[in-house]
């Protein structure tokens, strides 16, 4: 079981954390470690790359960039081994063109079962402040922006006909342990998911942060 930090902790921050997402369900994921946490519409321009992290990364400067204060931007990927690792960092792009389903046809037709996958997450903060460079991994400072923190999460499991009302995206064509993501409750799926452990982590070294005493700007 994932310990999280004490919540009353997140009250007194200021200012308020900001998940840069239009994804409302991202943001209940969020809330279940971060209960401050807020919901930012902010369309920033999406870098091209093949790893999660540099996406992220630019999300999070760029975020900042026009936003201030501390913000989180994440980047995730379902990864096909049987596929050479598509679609990967283009996940929303061909949920956005071809669409879950066919994702699902695809994998199921082209690999032998059962069509091993995994689902990535990289979450990346930047305040502004050096405060990132004490996370594990981080980006530091250079040309493109301040210091970025990085937590990673990821679950394996496999690609099986769509099934289940709940989540979004890929979750009703990924299963772990026999169930879909879209069969679990939101507290079931937070407990399992590649993006709820990526949370977790970040929750527990933000956590350990003197934020008032940083100054986030």
């Amino acid at each position: 079981m994932t310990t999280v930090p004490s919540r009353s902790w997140w009250s007194e921050v200021t200012p308020s954390l900001r998940y840069v997402t239009t994804n409302e369900g991202k943001l209940t994921e969020a809330r279940a470690y971060l209960d401050a946490i807020e919901s930012e519409a902010y369309d920033y321009v999406e870098i091209q790359a093949d790893d999660l992290e540099p996406i992220a990364v630019a999300g999070a400067r760029a975020s900042h960039a026009a936003l201030g204060g501390p913000v989180v931007v994440d980047d995730a990927g379902l990864f096909i081994p049987g596929l050479g690792g598509f679609p990967g960092p283009y996940t929303a792009y061909v949920d956005d063109t071809i669409g879950v389903e066919a994702v699902g046809r695809l994998a199921r037709s082209t690999v032998d079962p059962p069509v091993a996958a995994a689902f990535r997450c990289v979450l990346a903060y930047c305040d502004g402040t050096d405060a990132p460079l004490s996370a594990p991994t981080h980006a530091a400072a250079d040309a493109d922006g301040p210091p970025v923190a990085v937590f990673a999460g990821e679950v394996t499991g496999e690609i099986v006909p769509p099934r289940g009302d709940g989540g979004f995206g890929y979750d009703p064509i990924f299963a772990v342990d026999g169930q879909t993501f879209a069969e679990l409750t939101p507290d079931q799926k937070n407990a399992r998911s590649h993006r709820g452990r990526a949370l977790a982590t970040f929750a527990r070294w933000y956590a350990a942060q003197d934020t008032s005493a940083s100054g986030p700007g």
